[in-house]
């Protein structure tokens, strides 16, 4: 556990996200893409919270590079405690906290580093370990729902949502002078995991409305703004798939974005974490609207 440089938090952390998107580039492997299973979340072995913000983008990213079958983490004080061992010569993954100056607590990266109240804060990195590094612990089996169990889910979740949705004809987009989704039919869709993919992605644009979450970075990211709504929306609607158990996939129109994602992440160390955060709120806003909120507390 140590006090680290704020910008080589950023630039460390900044430099494995883009490695991971060239590295996917050629099929548009993305790393906020996962497989939907019970273990797509990140969650902290010793509180059993999921973490949040840029830490939830960062642990994917290893959980990707490495394979990783499940999605518990640890320090390595957190897994002996648990009477496991993490094995020699493992290589940790950082996880970003911030600590308040002359406050009790750490809080995780899911806020914005938009604001002065930033200033009051310091980096503080935490160096975990996947479950699938040590010896002696073996995780609880998860009981995995139906793909009509996890559709009916889907449903309501988004229902509960209250965006306007037309569907029919054979383009995807949210319209924010109508305030309104359009999206083509579930039958026009592959699967149901590629309907939802685009649905939730669709509605994580709608965030962005002024009665909503007023999400607007053009004063800070100008003609690049575009760009970073995508990565927002890309990856909320990931961290929404995940919580549903349903496969976050390539989309079509990835490979146009790219290389625009790319340019803003190199050009910007902080952006990643900027928009890991506006992805983070615009989930917490959906889970707001459920019944019962399934979102975690920071680990």
């Amino acid at each position: 556990m140590a006090s680290l440089d704020r910008a080589d938090v950023y630039a460390r952390i900044t430099a494995e996200i883009v490695a991971a998107i060239e590295a996917g580039a050629g099929e548009y492997v993305m790393p906020w893409h996962h497989n939907g299973s019970a273990t797509a979340r990140p969650v902290n072995v010793a509180s059993g919270k999921a973490y949040r913000g840029v830490n939830t983008l960062a642990l994917w990213v290893a959980a990707q590079s490495a394979a990783y079958p499940t999605g518990l983490w640890g320090t390595y004080r957190q897994w002996q405690a648990l009477g496991a061992q993490v094995r020699k010569g493992e290589r940790s993954t950082t996880v970003v906290f911030w600590k308040q100056i002359g406050g009790d607590g750490d809080e995780d990266d899911s806020g914005s580093d938009d604001g002065a109240e930033r200033r009051r804060f310091f980096a503080r990195g935490y160096s975990v370990f996947n479950c699938a590094q040590v010896d002696g612990y073996e995780p609880e089996p998860i009981a995995a729902h139906s793909e009509e169990e996890r559709v009916a889910h889907a449903d309501a979740f988004y229902a509960n949502l209250g965006i306007n949705t037309v569907y029919g004809g054979n383009e995807a987009y949210y319209l924010p002078s109508a305030d309104r989704v359009h999206l083509p039919s579930f039958s026009s869709f592959r699967d149901a995991a590629s309907h939802y993919s685009v649905l939730f992605h669709e509605g994580l644009h709608a965030t962005a409305a002024k009665h909503r979450l007023d999400r607007d970075l053009s004063g800070r990211f100008g003609s690049e703004a575009y760009a970073m709504e995508e990565i927002i929306a890309q990856v909320g609607s990931s961290m929404i798939l995940a919580d549903l158990g349903i496969v976050a996939g390539p989309r079509p129109d990835d490979a146009s974005y790219i290389s625009s994602w790319l340019k803003v992440l190199r050009n910007d160390s902080s952006a990643i974490f900027t928009a890991a955060s506006k992805a983070q709120q615009a989930a917490d806003w959906m889970h707001a609207r459920q019944p019962s909120s399934q979102v975690s507390a920071a680990a």
